[in-house]
């Protein structure tokens, strides 16, 4: 390594030398830089050099360069002009000349040597190390592409990445000003990433941009007639308001006969030329079709793009697009949705309107496209839609509100029958989902508080009932939000937050007809719901374990059941003490098959005592971690749990014990990962 190092710096040496004799650095400041040129180069000749290793030498090599080029300047600018001239020149052109050799006269002096592309060859060579070390880190790539504008070098070894194409061919677009070399670059992209969409729109994106620039040369020449053919036929006043962009060259008023035949003239080589670029967006869209034929995603951002730009002769296009949308995508529950929200920002035929008016049709629009939606895809994802979207006609506060409805002008309370329609006929339609009918008895409640009507309130109730004992018996969310429901309920009705036996009684009815349905893992919420409800009662608590306790030997020792055993028995530990806990864990564990978190949970209360000096909690923890090791004697973690607390609270005896029946058991002797003596 040192070898290598030291061959590094030798080669440097026709560069420092070049440095010391024009003068730029001094001999103890090339010293320095030598020293940490060398300490650089130890640290890329590491066995694992690190990523911030290339980019420190890097930005030192920078900084080194850039105080080079300040010194050189400032070494040119004091160099006297020796150069003998005319004394007798006055004129303006000789002075200029004059001028001109005096710097020509210092650049003679100051010729290009090895110090001044040393630097940047070093930071390129530099950058090619990285790169072949980190391969995969594009972000280093992009560094190097802006530094050097190599690009051929990331695509090769990136050919698939969609990004790096579109990157050099922003660069060719827009730096380098060459178009054809940007769409060439495009173009073999497309070829090797066709299932790209972000590739296809930046190249729709860029022909598009190509047009607009021509159209605005165009306009700055007076040659582009199309531009002049506005839609309200007022051209002559746009043409006097712009007529900066038409002065001709001579400054001679032309003739009206004489502009007028020289828009004639103009007008076929203008539809020639936008015949040309719309033939070139139509390929682009054909190809981007066919590379993607279902992706609706993508035809819905090609129309975004020819709506956001005002380029003639589009609406074909565009009449072909959403043609297109239509045949490939009408069983798509997504394109009816996006369809619908297109007719919110249609502005056609609703100049002449007031704002209530435009608004009032617009929504009429959008409510006929879902309608027809649900008739030819009643789905329950698009009924899921129609609600999501009236949602965000009726609030302002969910995540979708439409901001259009919610200006203080229009009034929606209005429209409550019609989101309630949604949800019934996707009842009646067999469509309602656990989603849709949270949401739908969720809305009783928000419209109960909205109109101030506390029937809302009983009419959600009733709603959830019939659901719960409908097709819907088994959707855990939709009982947790009935249970909550009925207690908001008995609460109101009596007035006082805490309920009679009558009412603790029917509650826990409707927990003892839910809780016994429902998996365990689904159903954790109602349980602690009940649970913190009846943690006071007794006898409905012990109930409320046997439930659980059937619930989960029905489960098989399913990790997800651990936190409603966990919960009973923190509940017990809260009430009643250590030893009922204990009584109460050991009955769980005396299921079969009990879970290793739920093991965790015990070990770990048991510990908490033990440390702070409580002998029984020790044994009882021993006796845990046994019980737990019989049954999964492989849990690398439990026997580390294990050895670790004997060398805490035990003895140094009882931990030797544990680390060798680790490696017995586990057959590693780096099992523990942890040092023993």
């Amino acid at each position: 390594m040192a070898d290598a190092v030291q061959y590094r710096l030798e080669r440097m040496s026709d560069e420092l030398d070049d440095l010391e004799r024009r003068g730029l650095f001094t001999r103890a400041e090339l010293a320095e830089v030598v020293r940490r040129r060398r300490d650089f180069e130890f640290r890329l000749r590491r066995r694992s050099p690190l990523r911030s290793d290339f980019l420190d030498y890097i930005a030192y090599e920078l900084r080194l360069d850039a105080l080079r080029d300040l010194r050189k300047r400032a070494i040119i600018r004091a160099t006297p002009d020796t150069t003998d001239h005319d004394a007798d020149a006055t004129d303006n052109d000789s002075s200029k000349k004059k001028k001109k050799k005096r710097n020509k006269g210092k650049a003679k002096k100051w010729k290009k040597s090895v110090s001044d592309i040393a630097g940047v060859l070093r930071v390129l060579d530099i950058y090619r190390m990285a790169t072949v070390r980190y391969k995969g880190d594009l972000d280093l790539w992009f560094r190097y592409l802006e530094f050097c504008r190599d690009k051929r070098h990331a695509i090769r070894y990136h050919p698939k990445v969609p990004g790096l194409w579109i990157y050099a061919a922003a660069w060719e677009f827009d730096q380098n000003l060459n178009v054809a070399a940007a769409r060439a670059l495009m173009q073999t992209g497309l070829r090797s990433c066709p299932e790209s969409e972000d590739m296809w729109i930046e190249y729709l994106r860029m022909e598009l941009t190509y047009l607009n620039k021509l159209k605005a040369r165009k306009v700055a020449l007076g040659e582009d007639v199309k531009t002049l053919q506005k839609k309200n036929n007022d051209a002559s006043t746009w043409k006097e308001e712009n007529k900066e962009l038409f002065m001709s060259l001579n400054e001679q008023d032309e003739g009206p006969k004489e502009s007028g035949s020289q828009g004639v003239a103009l007008e076929g080589k203008e539809d020639l030329f936008w015949q040309q670029g719309l033939l070139i967006i139509q390929t682009i869209y054909h190809g981007a079709t066919k590379a993607l034929p279902s992706s609706l995603t993508l035809r819905k951002k090609f129309l975004e793009i020819l709506n956001s730009v005002d380029l003639a002769h589009s609406d074909e296009l565009k009449v072909e697009v959403m043609d297109d949308l239509k045949k490939e995508f009408s069983d798509s529950e997504d394109y009816w949705d996006w369809l619908a929200r297109l007719q919110l920002s249609d502005s056609t035929s609703s100049s002449n309107l007031n704002r209530m008016e435009a608004l009032s049709n617009k929504l009429n629009k959008s409510i006929q496209v879902y309608d027809e939606a649900v008739r030819r895809l009643p789905t329950s994802r698009m009924y899921s839609l129609y609600a999501k979207f009236w949602m965000g006609v009726l609030f302002a506060d969910t995540e979708d509100s439409i901001s259009l409805f919610h200006g203080g002008e229009f009034d929606a309370s209005g429209f409550t029958s019609c989101i309630l329609k949604v949800y019934q006929n996707a009842e009646s339609s067999g469509c309602l989902t656990e989603d849709l009918a949270c949401q739908y008895v969720s809305l009783y409640l928000r419209l109960g508080g909205l109109e101030e009507a506390p029937g809302r309130l009983e009419e959600a109730r009733n709603l959830a009932k019939k659901l719960c004992n409908g097709p819907l018996s088994h959707a855990a969310d939709l009982w947790n939000l009935r249970a909550s429901i009925e207690m908001k309920s008995l609460a109101t009705s009596t007035g006082i937050s805490s309920f009679s036996k009558e009412n603790l009684s029917s509650l826990f009815d409707l927990f003892n007809v839910a809780l016994p349905k429902l998996p365990i893992p689904e159903a954790e919420e109602l349980w602690h719901t009940a649970m913190k409800l009846f943690s006071h009662e007794k006898v409905y608590f012990e109930k409320l374990v046997k439930c659980a306790m059937l619930s989960l030997s029905s489960a098989g020792g399913n990790d997800c059941g651990a936190s409603v055993s966990s919960a009973i028995v923190g509940w017990i530990l809260q009430r009643d003490g250590i030893k009922q806990a204990r009584k109460m864990y050991k009955r769980f564990l005396a299921l079969p098959r009990p879970s290793f978190k739920f093991f965790q949970y015990c070990i770990e209360l048991e510990t908490n005592l033990a440390s702070i000096g409580n002998q029984d909690s020790l044994v009882n923890a021993r006796k845990l971690y046994d019980a737990a090791l019989d049954l999964y004697p492989q849990e690398r973690e439990l026997w580390r749990n294990y050895y670790n607390m004997e060398l805490k609270l035990g003895t140094s005896e009882t931990a030797n014990a544990i680390y060798w029946r680790a490696r017995k058991v586990l057959g590693d002797s780096s099992a523990l990962d942890i040092p023993h003596s």
